[in-house]
């Protein structure tokens, strides 16, 4: 994948490999020691059943997602569900 500057992702729409949308970036959790990046944290979206998404979710319901997962990213985050 491409180097994309974490200011451009802020806010982007994540969609599943399938055509689901998930829901906006909210956050990417890291190793502040090594840079290695963990994971997508998404809001999901309001009309999307989460009981058929199978991702983490933290304490707020929101979604993490491994960025081992992401396929591409232009307009959307693509990730592998």
């Amino acid at each position: 994948m491409s180097d994309v500057l974490a200011e451009n992702l802020s806010g982007k729409s994540v969609m599943g490999a399938d055509g689901t949308e998930l829901g906006l970036l909210y956050n990417i959790t890291m190793d502040l020691s090594s840079g290695q990046l963990y994971d997508l944290v998404v809001e999901p979206d309001e009309e999307l059943p989460t009981r058929g998404v199978d991702f983490d979710v933290d304490e707020r319901g929101r979604f993490q997602i491994p960025v081992s997962r992401v396929q591409a990213v232009k307009d959307y985050i693509v990730v592998d569900r």
